[in-house]
């Protein structure tokens, strides 16, 4: 199979509250970096967008740092015209504050009020608004109802794959080494049992390879 063109999102993103202070996640990068490091090793050209990890990017991937979810969102539709498989894996915020003053703010009252507004969807918007026609692989971090909300996220943003894991258990997932996931497809669902992120990352980055076969996209 040819070399394919990989886009890979990862991290988390940090929405900032004033000066000194940010919203964030507990999303390590650990499951992209390993997604990117997997295509690259697999001899495919790999883009991988992170926000802020304490990861080093694997040797020979194409690396774009960046810190907000809108910051993210403009790379990746940057990008996306140029990928032929598009991986979102990192964990962006769905929220940022409405305003950021440019000093600290003080300690006052015993409550504060924080006003938030909704982040772009980037993976929702790759059909539609970015015009990709790749193969979309996005992730689904859930606590309950893995499977039932990952099929309706497959469905709602045109994926080919949605990737789910359980991050309400504490031994896979968000600041974990290992990883078990769902491979949900429109047509059925598949398991990865838990494994190195590494592991898993091969299989995911195989079965996108796959997809693109399937879809006869490949030249």
């Amino acid at each position: 199979m040819p070399s394919m063109r990989f886009l890979i999102t990862a991290g988390p993103t940090k929405e900032a509250i004033d000066p000194v202070r940010y919203i964030t996640n507990r999303s390590s990068g650990k499951m992209g970096y390993s997604l990117a490091e997997a295509a690259a090793h697999d001899g495919h050209r790999v883009l991988l967008i992170s926000g802020p990890t304490s990861l080093d990017v694997p040797h020979g991937v194409d690396f774009l740092p960046v810190e907000t979810a809108q910051e993210m969102y403009d790379a990746v539709q940057n990008q996306a015209p140029y990928a032929d498989i598009a991986i979102l894996s990192a964990a962006v915020a769905d929220y940022r504050p409405v305003s950021v003053p440019d000093r600290k703010i003080k300690k006052t009252g015993e409550r504060m009020i924080l006003e938030l507004e909704r982040t772009k969807d980037i993976l929702g918007s790759m059909r539609m608004e970015f015009g990709f026609r790749g193969i979309l692989v996005g992730f689904a971090a859930e606590t309950h109802d893995v499977e039932s909300y990952a099929r309706g996220k497959l469905e709602r943003k045109q994926c080919d794959m949605i990737v789910a894991n359980d991050v309400s258990r504490r031994d896979i997932g968000f600041d974990a080494s290992e990883n078990e996931v769902l491979l949900i497809y429109p047509d059925r669902t598949d398991l990865l049992e838990k494994a190195a992120k590494t592991h898993i990352a091969h299989q995911i980055v195989e079965r996108a390879c796959r997809l693109v076969r399937g879809k006869g996209l490949s030249s």
